[in-house]
C-alpha cells in the first residue's frame, strides 16, 4: 500500500454519491478521501456550515476535492437528513463522540451515539438507501469482560452494565450498535453493516486530530515520565477507510460485523518502535514501565488516567481474520502505522524535533 494516502479498494461498483456522516472527524476525512479517489460523488455532512471552508482544505492535504459537497445535519435533530440523504445510493456513518475526557453522565454520549444512529438509519430507509455502514468499535466488543488472552471476535459484544471494567464510551459504542442492529431487525430498509476499529492511528492531515493520536503524542512530546501498563489493539485510520469501502462494496458484507484492527500494543511496545525507527523525538521516548500501584496513586491528581484506570494491565487482544477472508481487507503492519503518526505530528509542528 502506498503510504501517500488512502487506497483504493479493487473492488468496483457503480458509482454514485455517498454520504458521509460526520466530515470533519478524522476517520470519515480519510473515507471521503478514499471514495473521491475510487469516483464516488461524496456528500459530507458537518453541524454548521461555516466549516466547510475548514474541513475542505484539511480534506485537500489527501486528495482532490471536486466531487465533494457539504450539507447541514445534527445528530441530535431530525432537520436535515432527508436533504442530506436525498439520491445517495450509500451511506458511511461515521459521526459518534469520542471525548478527551468522561463526560459526568453516561447520557452525554449515549443519547447522540444511540438516537444519531437510529436518526440516520431511518432517513436511510426513508431515502431508498442501498446499504448504511456504520463506523462501531472494538469498544462495543472487548470491555465489560476483564482482559483475556483469548481474541475476541465479531460474535462478542461488550457488557455495558458492567461499569468496573468500561467507561461511557464503551457503554455509549455498545449501546449505539445494539440499538442499531435492533431496530435494523425490526424495521429493515437499507442493508446495515458494522466496522469496529480499535484504537486508529496514521499520519494526520493537521493539528485538528483523533483523541487516540494522543497515544503517539504523548509519548514523543516528552510529557511522560514513564510507561503505564496500558494497551490496544491498533490500526492504522487509511485501512479503516479501506476496510468502510470494501463493507460499503462486498455483496457478503450486509448484516455483518467487522472488526478492524491489527495485534494488541502495550504502551511498553509502542515506545519499543518510537525508539528504534524515529530518531528524531527517540531520547524523548520513556524507557521505565511504571508500576501499578504509581499510576494508581497518579490518578488522584490526573483525572485522564483517573478515567482509564479500570484498563490497567488487561489484554483485550482481537481477531480481523472474519474482515480479511470476506471483504480481503490487508491492513498495514502496525509497527509502519505507529512510525507514519509520529512523522505526521513532527511534520505539522504537533511534536517539535
Amino acid at each position: 500500500m502506498s503510504d501517500g494516502g488512502p487506497t483504493p479498494s479493487p473492488i468496483s461498483g457503480e458509482r454514485g454519491i455517498v454520504l458521509v456522516t460526520g466530515g470533519s472527524g478524522y476517520i470519515a476525512g480519510y473515507c471521503i478521501a478514499a471514495l473521491l479517489q475510487d469516483g464516488w460523488t461524496v456528500r459530507a455532512t458537518v453541524r454548521a456550515l461555516s466549516r466547510e471552508p475548514e474541513v475542505r482544505a484539511s480534506l485537500g492535504k489527501l486528495t482532490a476535492c471536486d466531487r465533494l459537497s457539504f450539507t447541514a445535519a445534527d445528530l441530535g435533530m431530525d432537520d436535515g437528513w432527508p436533504a442530506a440523504l436525498a439520491d445517495c445510493t450509500y451511506v458511511l456513518h461515521v459521526a459518534s463522540p469520542l471525548p478527551s475526557r468522561n463526560p459526568k453522565d453516561d447520557d452525554e454520549l449515549v443519547r447522540p451515539a444511540r438516537d444519531g444512529a437510529l436518526r440516520v438509519l431511518k432517513a436511510a430507509r426513508d431515502a431508498g438507501v442501498r446499504r448504511v455502514v456504520m463506523t462501531a468499535s472494538t469498544a462495543a466488543i472487548c470491555y465489560g469482560h476483564g482482559g483475556r488472552a483469548q481474541k475476541f471476535t465479531e460474535t462478542d459484544w461488550s457488557d455495558e452494565t458492567n461499569r468496573a471494567d468500561s467507561s461511557a464510551y464503551e457503554r455509549s459504542k455498545t449501546i449505539a450498535e445494539r440499538a442499531a442492529w435492533d431496530w435494523h431487525r425490526r424495521e429493515g430498509g437499507a442493508e446495515l453493516v458494522t466496522v469496529n476499529p480499535g484504537a486508529v492511528l496514521g499520519p494526520v492531515p493537521g493539528a485538528d486530530f483523533s483523541a487516540s493520536i494522543d497515544i503517539v503524542k504523548k509519548l514523543i512530546d516528552g510529557s511522560l515520565p514513564g510507561l503505564p501498563r496500558f494497551g490496544w489493539p491498533l490500526v492504522d485510520v487509511r485501512d479503516i477507510a479501506d476496510l468502510h469501502h470494501r463493507a460499503m462494496l462486498s455483496p457478503a458484507a450486509s448484516g455483518q460485523r467487522y472488526i478492524g484492527a491489527g495485534d494488541f500494543y502495550w504502551m511498553s511496545d509502542i515506545a519499543e518502535v518510537l525508539r528504534a525507527r524515529v530518531p528524531a523525538v527517540a531520547r524523548r521516548v520513556p524507557k521505565r514501565t511504571l508500576p501499578d500501584w504509581l499510576v494508581r496513586l497518579s490518578a488522584l491528581f490526573d483525572p485522564v488516567v483517573r478515567d482509564r484506570l479500570f484498563e490497567l494491565g488487561k489484554l483485550r487482544p482481537v481477531s480481523a481474520a472474519k474482515a480479511k477472508a470476506e471483504p480481503g481487507w490487508a491492513p498495514r503492519p502496525v509497527p509502519d502505522t505507529i512510525v507514519d503518526t509520529a512523522n505526521s505530528l513532527i511534520e505539522a509542528g504537533v511534536v517539535k524535533r
